[in-house]
């Protein structure tokens, strides 16, 4: 039997979410139409906001909705450190421990030559250029400690070393194949706290 084809569209808009298969995109979709009207549109409208009223900083690339965001234009932050991330939700994830006090630069990806993914196609060229700044005394790679983590810290690593910034690793407190949002923020201080030079 056929779904009617406003569930089938519904199904086929949760399939495209990340872990979302056909049973759970049949779940949600049958939860959807049990919800208030009212609930679905405040749903909805939280979706198409969330798309047209988010955007990058133009400092850090992290998700925001003002330029700057408001980490890069916190004058209380150490400006001296920059902490390297792959993805917006891995600043969340650092700032959950209150320890980081410096600014972020968020690559949005790894270096991954299997995926056709290359320094150019993540914002490792924009960082360079933030570097150029001489306020920036350390770059701090918080990358996953996967494979393509450790390739794009190594490849930022080479770069930026001859600049005469201090360039570390956080430490491996998080697991390796891992990545960085799931890990609670006892394991996050120990691994910034362990940091060290690559």
């Amino acid at each position: 039997m056929q779904y009617p084809e406003p569930i089938s569209k519904l199904m086929e808009g949760f399939m495209k979410l990340p872990g979302i298969g056909p049973k759970t995109a049949s779940r949600l979709a049958f939860f959807v139409l049990d919800m208030k009207e009212d609930d679905v549109l405040d749903f909805a409208k939280a979706l198409v906001n969330a798309k047209r009223n988010l955007t990058h900083c133009s400092m850090c690339h992290n998700i925001t909705d003002s330029d700057p965001c408001p980490l890069c234009s916190d004058t209380k932050r150490d400006h001296s450190m920059i902490c390297v991330v792959q993805d917006p939700k891995d600043v969340i994830a650092m700032e959950k421990m209150k320890e980081y006090f410096g600014l972020y630069h968020v690559l949005h990806g790894a270096i991954s030559p299997m995926d056709g993914v290359g320094p150019e196609d993540i914002k490792v060229p924009e960082l360079l250029k933030r570097l150029q700044d001489d306020e920036v005394q350390e770059l701090i790679i918080a990358t996953n400690p996967n494979i393509e983590g450790e390739a794009t810290a190594m490849y930022i690593s080479r770069l930026v070393k001859p600049t005469g910034i201090r360039v570390t690793r956080i430490a491996h407190g998080l697991p390796v194949g891992g990545d960085l949002e799931y890990a609670d923020e006892v394991t996050l201080s120990k691994a910034i706290e362990g940091r060290r030079e690559l």
